[in-house]
């Protein structure tokens, strides 16, 4: 498994004209922000959109000056990505300013689907061919035709393959829940989450079904935030972050930093389970048993069956600590 797929968090959204990118690419902000993304999509109304282009550029190159000024890598700052709008898009971007590759680990390619996932990897594969370093992409899932119950698996089967040859580069797939709810005209309240929502539910499965066992697939936008962390807002993310790790999903897309802190207290593990994961994935294969009790004595580990949770397990656990603020002997900060 690829750590930097894991170290994302909570990934938040901020338009690409913000005042503050600077800041949030030097990690000097909020505690718990790991990756950020500049958006040119939604966030940007059409008739300003050059206008945040050059905003952008004008931020990134600041970033770029002030990580050569203070001798920063890119690894050493908050992952930095831009959400474009479309495979056309993409290429003018590139053609206008490949300087930004420096500073940027990848895009954020909305609306992925058949009629222009290939385009989009066609620009990838040209940009890592070129650049010095990884240019990561990390598709959403959102649009009607990965919807439509009628053809969907086999829609989201025919997506796994176009991306599986170019893995290496693919960070996370994404879904767009709210997008999902807008095909239908719904939206989940403050006290609901978005497996209440049956359609949508359907397809996440499916999301899930498809991409999970090789890829980390992030959880859905919750679009409630607020000061107070026991208000609704707050009980209803928990709850939905919950049902994202019952359910597989990793990180969370973040449009508020008010969010961030729970979304990372939802990846840290508990010290029983790190313990039981490091057990199993060091277990003596001489041993002619392949189970044994856990440390805690309260629950089986089965190697052969519960290998692929204690990698995970372990991979959490190393990134983002235990439950109770501690980290594990020898385990490495973001």
């Amino acid at each position: 498994m690829d750590k930097m797929a894991y170290r994302l968090g909570g990934l938040l959204y901020t338009p690409a004209a913000h005042s503050d990118i600077q800041e949030l690419a030097c990690g000097n902000v909020y505690k718990d922000l790991f990756a950020s993304v500049f958006c040119l999509e939604d966030s940007i109304e059409d008739s300003h959109l050059r206008e945040a282009e050059i905003a952008l550029h004008g931020s990134l190159q600041k970033v770029k000056a002030r990580a050569e000024r203070e001798g920063k890598r890119r690894e050493d700052m908050t992952l930095l990505f831009v959400r474009v709008r479309t495979p056309e898009h993409l290429e003018r971007l590139l053609s206008e300013d490949v300087d930004v590759l420096d500073t940027l680990t990848g895009f954020v390619l909305p609306k992925f689907d058949l009629g222009n996932a290939d385009r989009y990897l066609e620009l990838m594969r040209e940009v890592n061919a070129y650049a010095h370093r990884p240019v990561y992409v990390m598709p959403i899932l959102e649009s009607a035709q990965v919807a439509q119950a009628v053809s969907r698996r086999k829609t989201l089967s025919r997506i796994k393959a176009v991306l599986d040859p170019v893995r290496e580069i693919i960070l996370n797939v994404r879904v767009g829940g709210n997008d999902f709810c807008n095909l239908y005209g719904l939206r989940r309240s403050v006290t609901q989450t978005i497996y209440d929502i049956g359609v949508v539910r359907d397809i996440l499965v499916d999301i899930l079904n498809t991409f999970a066992q090789d890829y980390v697939v992030s959880g859905p936008v919750w679009e409630y935030f607020g000061s107070d962390v026991a208000g609704a807002w707050a009980r209803g993310l928990r709850d939905e972050l919950e049902l994202d790790r019952m359910n597989g999903f990793i990180g969370k897309t973040v449009i508020h930093p008010s969010q961030l802190p729970l979304v990372a207290d939802s990846l840290r593990v508990s010290s029983t389970d790190y313990e039981d994961a490091c057990r199993i994935l060091c277990c003596d294969k001489a041993d002619k048993l392949a189970v044994a009790k856990s440390a805690a004595g309260d629950r089986m580990n089965e190697g052969k069956t519960h290998g692929n949770w204690a990698k995970r397990i372990k991979l959490l656990g190393d990134i983002y600590g235990f439950k109770d603020g501690s980290r594990p002997y020898g385990g490495a900060a973001v």
